[in-house]
Formats: C-alpha cells, sequence, structure tokens
C-alpha cells in the first residue's frame, strides 16, 4: 500500500540552545514507510558519526524509521522551512505541508 500524506510537528519557534524534537508519521503505508526530512527544499543528510555529515557540523539527528528529527540544541542556522517525505518503494512518495521554524 502506498504511504499516505504523512502528519508533520514543526514548532513554529524555539528557543536557541533548546531541545527541539519534530516529527512525521503516516499509518498507511505497508511495508512502513521511511521518512525523509527537508530544510529549505534540501535533504537533511542522515547523521552517522563519520564522513560528510560529520564535517558539515551537523546539528540533529533524523531517524529515517521513527520519522523523528531531533535538535539537541538549536541554533539560528536551524531557523527554516521544514517538510518530511514519506515512502515505501510502493506508489508515489508523500510530503507533509512545509512549516517553518523561527529560532
Amino acid at each position: 500500500v502506498a504511504p499516505a500524506t504523512p502528519v508533520c510537528e514543526v514548532p513554529s519557534s524555539a528557543m536557541t540552545g533548546t531541545v527541539v524534537q519534530m516529527s512525521c508519521k503516516e499509518t498507511e503505508g505497508s511495508p512502513p514507510s521511511e521518512y525523509q526530512w527537508y530544510r529549505n527544499g534540501v535533504a537533511l543528510l542522515e547523521k552517522t558519526g563519520t564522513g560528510s555529515a560529520r564535517a558539515a557540523n551537523i546539528t540533529y539527528i533524523m531517524n529515517k524509521k521513527s520519522g523523528t528529527l531531533l535538535f539537541n540544541t538549536v541554533t539560528k542556522n536551524d531557523t527554516g522551512e521544514y517538510f518530511c517525505e514519506a515512502s515505501n518503494g510502493i506508489g508515489l512518495s508523500q510530503k507533509c505541508s512545509v512549516k517553518r521554524m523561527q529560532v
């Protein structure tokens, strides 16, 4: 079954240095969907602890299975327009509407 349009939880504002967790979920896809987060239209890298992700000074942890995007300490650089995409290899992937977070 192709994924449904996911529901995204993105705070509209956050204080610098606080913990922020965003979530993305859809329940119709079978097999279960994987989730990809985007900021300002650019796919966020999954932090693997090595290579380009660390060099890029990534401040978040993205979990493709659960759809969470966790910032341990948000910075002004994390301000932007966020959305996520659910895909499971069946049918078209689905995106939620873009939501802006101001830090």
